[in-house]
């Protein structure tokens, strides 16, 4: 039967063509047929953003951070606030960007090309007759991972969205009037006395019975509830570890030696003193040849008796920060001087003259006085440093290989951690008290959303199988699962009695504190001369709060003054309450005429990014803006156990 399949595959093949095509036209393919669904976390203009865009725009954001700051903490990049705050920017750029496209902003080559000779990078790639060297800026943006094409449809893109802010915020004015009115009133500072009424100073007066704390324990059940919590333990592949299961051959270490040990040597310096003839770069031709006519007799000179280079220098050299020195620029290496220089100085033995180098600083006579030749180091002296390096290369090629297995590992065996701990020599480790949000404080995979959203699916919870391996961040993977599970509930009474009696008598006596308060302001307000117990008279402002409470400065700032002494009170919360009297209003001085224009800016500065904003709101609900991503939130905390 086999043979005869064998003879006619072709009409096989045909045949179950024909039977599997009908198929697909009267079912039809569903649109994650061929790749894996992403949910959705946000909706721009009825277009959708999913967890991958996220997760892509968060990775991109972390290793421009990481290139700009190496020492900055991984942990911190990965929180779950860092993370939302990336979610909000690619909600805002998507904004912008169906604004741009909506309003028709567009960008001419000629803004274009300004806009790319304003980059220093691209700038510096000029030619001394003004023309751009186009292998260097092809081989600048390649570095990004770019074409020039790719790179200036970007820039295009960039200058367009930045249009449609930027015609709101630039528009932005005040009078006058207007910056005195608002600096005043930001600025004003008041002479106050406050007196304070503690919540903990009428605790005392409160005696709460069983039935009452009862009562306060069944009128608040949400004060008592305890979240859904799993013990947990989990596994992360890491280049850590990875790195830390590669062992290194003898060979491997001599032979990387041999490959890099120039590298890893310090810098060759040379020594030298130069003559400089200025002629700027944008000199006129006639006086550059002037320049360079000077230059050529300085150097016949010093040809002519080498030992009289200093003598020289010291008298015609317009360097006058080496002219001084005899034109000694003391010890360099390469990189510390432009190309030119660079180039002509490492080219000369010691005690040889160059020729004239041109540079844009004009010509220069260099005299080669010393070179310092570094110690080539041992192989035992750079066997950790090579050790190192080694292993985190072959730790960055090996990631991907130990990933799949790391994959395939929590997968097959799903009803425990510890084969792929063993086989990829993992720690497993712990954690109690773990919920469906990122608790305040939590750090590695335990921050993560999506790792969490895994635990707390069904499988995971109901049989206790791992999870799929996660991305948690940049080369980072984790796998967990549940040990055990507590579902949402209120805690018993008797478990909870001593927080009840706490939390009721905060309360209690806040409200006696009020009270008491309120009576007092009542009474000080119809006869001043009754105030006992207020402190000390004090100027405060919104910068000077003399550790005030923030809500007796703004209370006593917004307290009306057509009538001094001015009295108001402020309800403090569990805190208690406040009097405020005050005494006067301290006039702001006028500030010179400098500061003045400081503050004009500033005022305007404040005003255009209060309207962006508002403009930026405006245009959310225009393209129906939709964050269905949770705000990360303070949650409990969680314990780990290692």
């Amino acid at each position: 039967m086999f043979e005869s399949i064998r003879k006619h595959s072709k009409i096989v093949m045909i045949f179950l063509f024909l039977l599997i095509i009908p198929s697909f036209v009267l079912v039809g393919i569903d649109r994650n047929y061929f790749s894996e669904k992403s949910p959705v976390v946000a909706r721009v203009d009825g277009n959708n953003i999913n967890q991958t865009d996220w997760d892509n725009a968060h990775r991109m954001e972390t290793d421009r951070i990481r290139a700009q700051s190496p020492s900055v903490d991984p942990k911190l990049l990965d929180s779950p606030s860092a993370r939302y705050a990336t979610l909000e920017r690619l909600v805002r750029d998507r904004v912008l960007a169906a604004a741009a496209q909506k309003m028709h902003l567009v960008t001419s080559d000629a803004r274009l090309a300004r806009s790319l000779q304003e980059i220093p990078a691209i700038a510096g790639l000029k030619r001394p007759d003004g023309t751009l060297d186009a292998d260097a800026y092809r081989a600048l943006v390649a570095a990004q991972g770019l074409t020039p094409e790719g790179f200036e449809a970007n820039v295009r893109r960039d200058i367009s969205v930045n249009q449609v802010m930027g015609g709101v915020m630039s528009t932005a004015f005040g009078t006058d009037a207007q910056v005195k009115l608002a600096l005043d009133a930001l600025y004003e500072r008041r002479e106050i006395q406050v007196a304070r009424f503690n919540a903990t100073d009428f605790a005392s007066k409160v005696t709460p019975t069983d039935a009452d704390l009862e009562a306060y324990y069944k009128a608040h059940p949400a004060q008592f509830q305890q979240l859904e919590q799993a013990a947990i333990e989990y596994v992360v592949l890491d280049l850590d570890s990875v790195r830390a299961s590669i062992t290194l051959g003898e060979d491997d270490l001599r032979t990387y030696y041999k490959e890099n040990v120039a590298r890893m040597t310090a810098k060759e310096e040379r020594r030298a003193s130069h003559i400089l003839v200025n002629a700027p770069k944008d000199a006129s031709a006639a006086d550059r040849e002037k320049a360079k006519a000077r230059a050529t007799e300085l150097l016949a000179q010093v040809r002519k008796a080498p030992g009289t280079f200093a003598e020289v220098a010291k008298k015609s050299s317009d360097d006058k920060g080496s002219a001084t020195a005899g034109g000694d620029l003391n010890f360099f290496a390469r990189g510390a001087m432009v190309k030119p220089f660079e180039e002509a100085a490492f080219a000369l033995k010691k005690g040889e003259i160059s020729d004239l180098v041109e540079t844009e600083f004009g010509y220069h006579i260099i005299q080669l006085t010393d070179i310092k030749t570094p110690r080539q180091p041992t192989f035992e002296e750079l066997r950790p440093t090579m050790e190192a390096e080694l292993k985190q290369q072959q730790a960055q090629r090996k990631f991907a290989e130990v990933a799949e297995a790391f994959t395939n590992g929590v997968y097959e065996q799903a009803d425990s951690l510890q084969p792929v701990a063993d086989k990829l020599k993992l720690k497993i480790q712990t954690a109690k008290g773990v919920t469906r949000t990122p608790a305040a404080g939590a750090k590695g995979p335990l921050a993560n959303a999506k790792f969490l959203e895994a635990l707390f699916a069904t499988d995971s919870l109901q049989n206790k199988r791992n999870t799929e391996a996660v991305e948690v961040g940049p080369s980072q993977m984790a796998a967990g699962r549940v040990t055990a599970y507590t579902p949402a509930l209120t805690l018993p009474y008797d478990e909870v009695k001593a927080r009840v009696r706490t939390l009721y008598v905060a309360e209690k006596s806040a409200e006696l504190a009020r009270k008491e308060g309120e009576a007092k302001l009542a009474a000080w307000k119809a006869a001043p001369s009754s105030a006992t117990g207020l402190a000390a008279a004090t100027e405060v402002s919104r910068e000077q709060t003399q550790n005030l409470p923030r809500a007796v400065i703004d209370a006593a700032l917004r307290a009306p003054t057509e009538t001094l002494p001015g009295w108001t009170g402020v309800d403090l919360g569990t805190a208690g309450y406040a009097v405020v009297k005050v005494n006067r209003v301290v006039p702001r001085q006028a500030p010179d005429a400098q500061r003045a224009q400081q503050e004009r800016q500033q005022y305007v500065q404040w005003l255009a990014t209060v309207e962006g904003l508002a403009y930026y709101e405006l245009l959310k609900q225009r393209f129906k803006v939709q964050i269905k991503a949770p705000r990360p939130e303070a949650a409990a905390t969680v314990t780990a156990e290692n």
